[in-house]
């Protein structure tokens, strides 16, 4: 039997520090410590809880082992049952203890910059890139997590050819990290007069959020350029310079905005997501996984590279990773992610590499 009572000790002693830190008014004072403390507490929290349980369960089992003893047959024989199913108890909390203790990864905690772009099959890609979209700011909404649109690049159909949010909250590059690769959907387009299948496919990437402490820019490295906006907009959207677009010289990653009519706000945003990249870009660097920065998230995105498959006909989704198949698109493009999130989540878990290609 594992021991994880110094492990459950530690966790509890260390949430009371937390809690004692986060009502200290000079911690409160600073937003920034206030929630990298607070989001620490929350992480401890499951851990405590359950093993506060499991500390219960355990004295629990040792109680009912001894009256198991007693020379009453009628209550050695209620103590037996209740051993029994103190001993399946324990047998859950161990299970559920295992998966909190195990080593998390350092960025699962991270907000994240999600970025949805259509890949091949033209108009009807679009239109799918905004039915993923909206797929996942439903499950946000059900998670519980913040999304904060950050640009968009829209079709006269309703479709989408680009879109870039943030989503904020608990466990988020946990939940979605899996989520990045290419979507392909079959389904007869409502321009199909002839009722044919057509495959499109989408491409998803989920970037951790980097912070300034995660990502050095030296002011060196980095060219900004400025320039007036273009496309549809309001008269100091189109007649001031107010665009960015920031190059980092040394890996040649280049990030532009001009969503908002403030040069100031474009500027910011534009680092948001330059840091997550070159985040991305040096992970990727250090692993020599991959050969380039992007195809590590979403490949080229041709139909034969999917993580996942949406079949409208048949009302069907294929997960190519996990080998799992749900008959309940609607749900699923509602938002009701967590079957496939959780099971991709144990095959990758199983397989002992995160990053592995998908045949």
């Amino acid at each position: 039997m594992p021991n994880y009572l110094d492990r459950i000790q530690d966790a509890a002693t260390r949430a009371r520090e937390l809690e004692e830190q986060l009502l200290d008014p000079d911690v409160a004072k600073q937003p920034g410590a206030y929630e990298k403390l607070a989001k620490e507490l929350g992480g401890l929290r499951p851990l405590v809880e359950t093993g506060g349980r499991y500390r219960t369960v355990l004295t629990e089992l040792e109680d009912a082992r001894a009256m198991a003893e007693d020379s009453d047959p009628e209550l050695a024989e209620l103590a037996r049952g209740e051993v029994e199913r103190l001993e399946s108890e324990r047998g859950e909390l161990e299970g559920q203890l295992a998966g909190l203790l195990a080593p998390r990864d350092p960025l699962d905690e991270k907000d994240v910059i999600l970025e949805i772009r259509a890949g091949t099959g033209g108009e009807e890609a679009a239109l799918f890139a905004a039915d993923l979209y909206r797929m996942y700011l439903r499950y946000a909404e059900l998670q519980g997590w913040k999304v904060e649109p950050m640009s968009s690049s829209e079709m006269g159909s309703g479709g989408l050819k680009e879109v870039v949010a943030g989503v904020a909250g608990k466990d988020v590059f946990r939940r979605l990290k899996y989520e990045r690769g290419v979507h392909r959907v079959q389904r007869v387009p409502t321009t199909e007069s002839q009722g044919r299948i057509h495959t499109s496919t989408v491409t998803v990437a989920v970037l951790p959020e980097a912070e300034e402490v995660d990502v050095a820019i030296d002011p060196n490295d980095l060219r900004v350029d400025v320039y007036r906006s273009s496309g549809p907009g309001g008269q100091s959207v189109n007649t001031t310079d107010s665009a960015v677009r920031l190059t980092h010289v040394p890996t040649g990653v280049v990030v532009q905005y001009q969503d908002e009519k403030s040069q100031h706000k474009n500027k910011a945003k534009a680092m948001k997501v330059l840091r997550a990249r070159l985040l991305e870009h040096e992970q990727e660097r250090a692993a020599s996984e991959r050969a380039s920065e992007r195809r590590a998230q979403v490949g080229s995105g041709e139909r034969s590279e999917k993580i996942r498959t949406y079949n409208f006909p048949q009302s069907r989704v294929t997960d190519h990773r996990a080998g799992v198949t749900l008959h309940k698109l609607d749900q699923v493009l509602e938002g009701e992610l967590d079957e496939l999130v959780d099971a991709v989540h144990k095959s990758v878990t199983a397989a002992g590499d995160p990053d592995r290609d998908v045949p």
